[in-house]
């Protein structure tokens, strides 16, 4: 072992627990010292709560030494993205809006790794009410990529993924309304789950029945995002859409012997990136060697979901941050504001012909995970592209009707009830790190996570951006 733990796994360093080879406060010193290192280079974090969490750390010390059962995730820094509350600490949603707004209460997911013994490390940048696939906030400034510092880290939740890639913590939690946990994992070499619509509770939006959003983990191995849904997961009265049932992720297996995998590597309508398509076409490889069974599928959606997809964020930022503009419109993003000038346009029929639009395609995709466990396609069409660039850069078709957004996410938050991971697949020619994604038959998060960890066997362990 080297002499930081920086960089470990969640598990790592619970066996070193364990073991009695590791104390906490070594672990949330490391964690700290990290932080201080990358900060200012990669801006990853908004705030870093340094006295309590070595506070905490000593008493996670104390009760290892007292020989007490420790609960799943015991000592385990955690980071939270700086859009979910938590109790007494500012939680901005990257907006002056909310420059010194101080959280009430904590959110489900915030009460349930506590209780798991994480230790909240800090909190993470996210753009201004987490609206894009790129992080760069009025308030804080531009988050970017631990692979190459010129390149971001995606969006939304690019922040955590930062914080996870470069060694600052091994987990880190994010919000994938879009893309925004699949993004960022892709770009940064991670893995990242949307898991089943309901699976964690989401309970501090102003509307308790979005059909949107998800919370989910950044980990740097599928067992630690494994780990982070089991302590998350389970019904909460607070979010009347929470799943009832539990998936047991206890035994998670990498053995994908006798499953059936479709592999679509555009969605019948994207232009994707040459090593993108071959990184995807090299994992479901991977995954065929392994003992699964992977069939071409002509899974050709409509490009329409785009734009239905598009509308519902556009109605979602009116709805929750509108009434915003009288007072704080030059403060706030450029893109913000446009998101929400479309949102007030849109009729209430517009809606519900997106509901029709959702259902059909449903039909579509739906029709192929009946006839497969899961379907393969790209987390990103691209790798991370600079910085300084915006999602409008990249939203055009081609004369030929080949789409060049960036993601290839938001079209599977319309089906909510699919889990979803994204797991590196390879990297292209520059070094930077692809993604591929893990769509699976409704409420089944342990057969993504299944087949996640098998392309993770594949690779032994996936590669790790230099520290």
């Amino acid at each position: 072992m080297s002499d930081t733990t920086a960089g470990l796994s969640a598990t790592a360093l619970m066996a070193g627990y364990r073991a009695g080879r590791l104390s906490v406060q070594q672990v949330v010193g490391d964690s700290l010292a990290r932080i201080e290192t990358v900060n200012p280079t990669l801006n990853c974090f908004c705030d870093v709560y340094t006295a309590e969490s070595l506070e905490a750390a000593k008493a996670a010390d104390a009760l290892m030494a007292s020989g007490a059962e420790r609960p799943p995730l015991f000592g385990i820094p955690v980071a939270i993205k700086d859009l979910t509350p938590i109790a007494g600490k500012r939680t901005t949603a990257g907006s002056k809006v909310f420059a010194e707004h101080l959280a009430e209460r904590d959110a489900v997911i915030v009460e349930r790794l506590r209780a798991a013994g994480a230790i909240l490390i800090g909190k993470t940048t996210t753009p201004e009410f987490a609206h894009a696939g790129f992080t760069a906030s009025p308030l804080f400034g531009v988050t970017r990529n631990p692979w190459d510092r010129t390149r971001t880290p995606g969006g939304s939740s690019g922040g955590s993924a930062a914080a996870v890639a470069s060694g600052c913590v091994p987990l880190a939690e994010g919000s994938d309304m879009g893309g925004s946990i699949r993004i960022p994992a892709a770009h940064c070499g991670l893995v990242g789950l949307k898991p089943s619509f309901g699976r964690i509770p989401f309970d501090y939006l102003p509307s308790l029945y979005d059909t949107l959003s998800h919370l989910g983990p950044l980990a740097g191995s599928v067992a630690d995002a494994a780990l982070f849904v089991d302590v998350c997961q389970g019904p909460d009265w607070r979010d009347p859409s929470s799943l009832a049932g539990r998936v047991d992720f206890s035994a998670l297996s990498s053995d994908v012997t006798g499953l059936r995998l479709a592999l679509s590597p555009d969605l019948g309508f994207y232009a994707v990136e040459e090593s993108v398509a071959a990184n995807l076409h090299a994992a479901a490889e991977r995954l065929q060697a392994a003992g699964a069974e992977v069939v071409p599928c002509d899974l050709s959606l409509d490009p329409a979901l785009l734009a239905a997809w598009g509308d519902l964020w556009a109605v979602f930022m009116d709805a929750y941050f509108g009434r915003y503009l009288e007072t704080h419109r030059q403060e706030m993003d450029p893109d913000v504001v446009a998101l929400i000038e479309q949102g007030r346009g849109l009729s209430a029929t517009r809606m519900k012909e997106i509901e029709i639009l959702r259902s059909q395609e449903w039909l579509r995709l739906g029709a192929v995970l009946q006839d497969a466990d899961a379907l393969l396609t790209p987390t990103c069409r691209i790798p991370a592209p600079p910085a300084s660039c915006r999602d409008a850069d990249f939203d055009r078709f081609d004369q030929d009707g080949r789409y060049h957004g960036m993601d290839m996410t938001a079209i599977f938050n319309l089906f909510s009830a699919c889990p979803v991971v994204s797991v590196p697949s390879g990297f292209s020619g520059e070094g930077l790190p692809t993604g591929v994604q893990v769509v699976g038959r409704r409420f089944e998060d342990a057969t993504v996570l299944r087949i996640a960890a098998a392309l993770e066997a594949s690779f032994g362990g996936f590669p790790k951006a230099p520290l």
